[in-house]
């Protein structure tokens, strides 16, 4: 499910697939993704390439395609490298740079960026 908060610029995405669970949010107002892959216990973060994601409208957009004719395709692969952060958590003043929907979501994780 995804849900979009036009106010605030964030995506939040909840994908409920036994072991391959997550929750991700694509904050566009920090320009951050950040994802807390459940069967890992960790947290994922990325700075975004405005040219490599889509602009939030799009996304949900790419969403409701998906949902109405079950399958997208996008040309558009983003393959990245996480490197461990340099303590296993994440220190408060970082959490004012991912902004507070990230560190709600990531907060007493592991997390890698």
């Amino acid at each position: 499910t995804m849900t979009i908060d036009n106010k605030k610029n964030i995506a939040d995405v909840h994908i409920r697939s036994g072991v391959y669970s997550s929750d991700t949010i694509f904050d566009y107002l920090h320009g951050y993704v950040a994802a807390r892959v459940f069967s890992r216990n960790a947290c994922f973060i990325l700075k975004m390439n405005k040219n490599s994601f889509p602009e939030l409208q799009e996304l949900g957009r790419r969403a409701y395609e998906k949902q109405t004719l079950k399958k997208l395709f996008s040309p558009n692969n983003l393959w990245v490298e996480y490197t461990p952060g340099n303590s296993a958590l994440a220190n408060i003043k970082e959490w004012f740079v991912y902004g507070s929907a990230i560190e709600h979501l990531c907060r007493d994780l592991p997390v890698y960026r």
